[in-house]
This record gives structure tokens, C-alpha cells and sequence, in this order.
């Protein structure tokens, strides 16, 4: 395999552009793979690291480590606290609003109910000739979230709930529209994309900002849509 790129680097923390479907480390949910983000970065750096945080396996995109459990700790204190700015970048269906608040409770598997809220804005709109459903066009919106709590599937769910599902998620998206791009230009990832991070480094206290830019399969769908100008403009890639 290909080594991981590497974003950011220091003697503390490693992040790196995870691609899609690669999993964090071994989890009970996938018994069957045999290999992760953790067990390459260690191989391919010689020595052990720590993720602070996760992101999930169809979802490509920043990805933090530490090199030792002290700063592991501290880092996942900023993040449990909401202290670190994350942006994502979603490919949704249909057309949404200029900017919107998804203030929407979420359920964990043992029933318990956590608040969940997000923000999101806009960055770009397409509509492209092919008929979808009832409608003699497909409509899609490019836009950028702001997760304000780290909840399990947060995006997915509320993307979902609020009828504009991330293009590519089987179990919360549509399976119309994922059937509609697996066969018309056989793309079946996920297009959501941990775009940056940024946090007040716990060392040196700089504000550190890590950026990763779009995969090769994000870029081929955003020219499929004709949003790569948008996409250039906005200095996304």
C-alpha cells in the first residue's frame, strides 16, 4: 500500500489525509479488516502514535495523532471540551440553504439521548441534465460543516434529518441517488471530507491549523458536476 500522506508533522502531533475506507484501528464492527490508519502511520514512521480523535471510515480527510499518551491526553481534553474548530466538506443532495443551524438530539446505541448540533453554510450549487425520481434534473450542493458536538454519524444523521443526505452514505444517505452515481460514473464513496482542523497546539501554545485537500475521488465527482471552478475559487483543493 501507498504511503499515507502526511499533512502535518511535529514532535508531538501527526495528522495525516486518511483516505476513505480505511478504519481508524481495529474495531469490534469490523472483525474482518486487517488493516488501519494507526497500524500504517506506525509502520511508516518507526514508531508508536496515539489518534486523539476519529473520524469514520467512509469519510476521508484530517486525521490527529500524538506520539505520546500525555499529549494524546491533553489533545482529546480540547476536544471534548469543543475547543477545536473542524470543517468538513459534503456533497449533499438537493439544494440547501444559504447557511442553517441542525440542532437535532441524537440517539447512542445503549438509548441514550445526546444534544447534537451543527452548522453548515453553502459554498456551491449545481444542477446537471439527468432526470432523478419525478424531476427531469439532479440537483446537489457542495457545502461546508461545522460540527459544534462529536457524536457518532453527527453529519450523516443530521444531513439526513434534514432531508439533504451526504451522496454516498449507505446506511443514512439515499440509495436512489447512490445507485444513480455507482452506475452511471462508478463512484460508491462517501463524499464527506474532514477538511481542516484547527487548535491551540498544547505545547506551544501557537494556533495551529491543519489543512488536507480533496482525494482523487472527490476531485472526479466536484468535475462531473461541473463544480471545480467553484471548488478552485474557494481554494479547497
Amino acid at each position: 500500500m501507498p504511503a499515507i500522506p502526511i499533512v502535518y508533522h511535529d514532535e508531538y502531533l501527526v495528522a495525516i489525509n486518511k483516505p476513505h475506507g480505511l478504519l481508524v484501528h481495529r474495531s469490534k464492527i469490523a472483525m474482518d479488516v486487517e488493516v488501519f490508519a494507526l497500524q500504517l502511520l506506525r509502520d511508516q514512521l518507526g514508531r508508536p502514535v496515539y489518534p486523539v480523535h476519529r473520524i469514520d471510515r467512509k469519510t476521508g480527510g484530517v486525521l490527529l495523532f500524538a506520539f505520546t499518551k500525555e499529549i494524546e491526553r491533553l489533545m482529546q481534553e480540547q476536544f471534548y471540551k469543543n475547543e477545536v474548530d473542524k470543517r468538513y466538506l459534503a456533497l449533499l443532495r438537493g439544494f440547501t440553504d444559504d447557511e442553517g443551524e441542525i440542532d437535532y438530539p441524537l440517539k447512542k446505541e445503549n438509548g441514550t439521548i445526546q444534544q447534537a448540533l451543527t452548522y453548515y453554510k453553502t459554498l456551491a450549487k449545481t444542477e446537471i441534465d439527468l432526470p432523478f425520481g419525478g424531476h427531469s434534473t439532479s440537483r446537489y450542493s457542495l457545502v461546508e460543516a461545522n460540527p459544534q458536538t462529536g457524536r457518532m454519524h453527527q453529519l450523516r444523521k443530521h444531513f439526513s434529518h434534514i432531508f439533504h443526505p451526504i451522496i454516498g452514505d449507505r446506511t443514512h444517505g439515499c440509495n436512489k441517488q447512490n445507485k444513480l452515481f455507482k452506475e452511471h460514473w462508478e463512484l460508491d464513496t462517501m463524499f464527506l471530507h474532514a477538511s481542516k482542523l484547527s487548535f491551540v497546539h498544547p505545547v506551544t501554545g501557537n494556533k495551529d491549523v491543519i489543512s488536507a485537500p480533496l482525494q482523487e475521488e472527490y476531485l472526479q465527482v466536484l468535475d462531473i458536476l461541473g463544480l471545480n471552478q467553484d471548488i478552485s475559487a474557494l481554494k479547497l483543493v
